[in-house]
């Protein structure tokens, strides 16, 4: 199977939202029992905690699941158990390369980068901004141009 980790910095706004729209396009393209999906955040903050309420409102509307998704930390352990770690900006790219970088086999990338001609090279984090709508836009649009990469690459 085919495992994504989406990061961002608490996992309670960005890397939730992209987890559970991902989920959504996997299980609509029927490639659930091809592709596995899971968020973390490189902070210890938020631990535990459902995804913020900007994001549960957010995906509501939009009808996507959020369930049984909560806020962990990303550790050492995820270079095993997924190939590829998207992260939503660079402060995410050097938190887990900090941990580790002697890992050819895994990609690490912004999920902007999949975004051809992308409005923005990070995914602003709505926590700050307030701009869950925005944010909501933009990972869609990275979720979908993942995907298709993915599907690309592994001839799914």
């Amino acid at each position: 199977m085919i495992r994504v980790l989406f990061v961002c910095l608490g996992n309670i706004c960005r890397s939730p939202m992209a987890e559970a729209i991902f989920k959504d396009l996997v299980k609509r393209e029927q490639l659930s029992d091809k592709i596995g999906t899971d968020s973390a955040g490189t902070g210890h903050w938020h631990v535990g905690e459902s995804p913020h309420e900007g994001t549960r409102n957010l995906l509501d509307k939009q009808r996507i699941s959020y369930e049984g998704i909560k806020a962990r930390q990303f550790d050492a352990r995820d270079f095993q158990d997924f190939n590829y770690l998207i992260a939503m900006d660079d402060e995410n790219i050097s938190s887990i390369r900090g941990i580790s970088d002697k890992h050819d086999d895994i990609m690490v990338a912004k999920l902007m980068d999949f975004v051809d001609e992308a409005e923005e090279a990070s995914v602003p984090d709505p926590y700050l901004t307030g701009n869950f709508d925005y944010t909501y836009e933009l990972v869609s649009k990275g979720c979908s141009a993942l995907l298709n990469y993915i599907r690309k690459e592994n001839n799914i």
